[in-house]
């Protein structure tokens, strides 16, 4: 089977347990996604399983090229995945949050909020400058950046304010908490990537899949 889905971040709640401790839980909307197109390794030198998720009115033409062929309508985002089992796929399937029923922990991956420009202090945390002895002006400054005559340069990758935010962050080993099938909506322990709305990458953690090997 494939080894994730396509899904969309709802939003965040809690509930509470037997003890009265409050579990913070991430609400993902995981699917239903369609099999658009199954790679094989005979003709494509690999096996994988592109998933198409959420419909939509507008396609480019080559993505609406590429489903009209196999009447899949119009799917906006298309996304690939490995599968276990290529031979027990077809194309216009339609996978739903179920395949997580019995998994205890998922890998979660999605585009961070973005930040825009943003400083020292909050890109990088920096301590700021003294607040006295006359340095009205230097509490949120970067300070030195170089040395002088030998390198006399600024060297790569040092920490400057810049563009904070808006990549992509993958979330590991997040325990499910509860899997609602009618809805196709997966609770998971804690917080992912993304604003509201924000398109995920779901897929059963490698460390279950350690474990499941190694017999534990």
């Amino acid at each position: 089977m494939v080894r994730g889905l396509i899904g969309k971040k709802i939003g965040m709640t809690h509930v509470f347990d037997d003890s009265g401790r409050m579990i913070t839980l991430t609400a993902i909307e995981c699917g239903p996604c369609f099999v658009t197109q199954v790679k094989k390794e005979e003709v494509d030198g690999y096996n994988a399983v592109q998933l198409g998720f959420c419909e939509t009115k507008r396609l480019k033409s080559p993505q609406k090229g590429h489903l009209a062929k196999n009447n899949l309508g119009k799917l906006r985002y298309l996304r690939e995945f490995e599968a276990d089992e290529i031979g027990s796929l077809e194309v216009g399937q339609k996978l739903n949050v179920d395949l997580f029923l019995g998994g205890n922990s998922v890998d979660v991956a999605g585009i961070s909020k973005g930040k825009g420009f943003a400083g020292g202090v909050k890109r990088h945390h920096f301590a700021g400058g003294p607040k006295t002895h006359g340095q009205s002006d230097r509490h949120r400054a970067p300070g030195s950046v170089g040395a002088g005559t030998s390198p006399g340069r600024v060297l790569k990758g040092t920490r400057m304010a810049g563009h904070m935010g808006s990549e992509r962050i993958t979330e590991r080993n997040l325990k499910i908490y509860k899997v609602d099938l009618p809805r196709n909506i997966l609770f998971v322990r804690g917080a992912v990537p993304g604003a509201k709305g924000g398109l995920l990458i779901i897929k059963k953690s490698l460390k279950e899949d350690v474990n499941a090997d190694s017999g534990s």
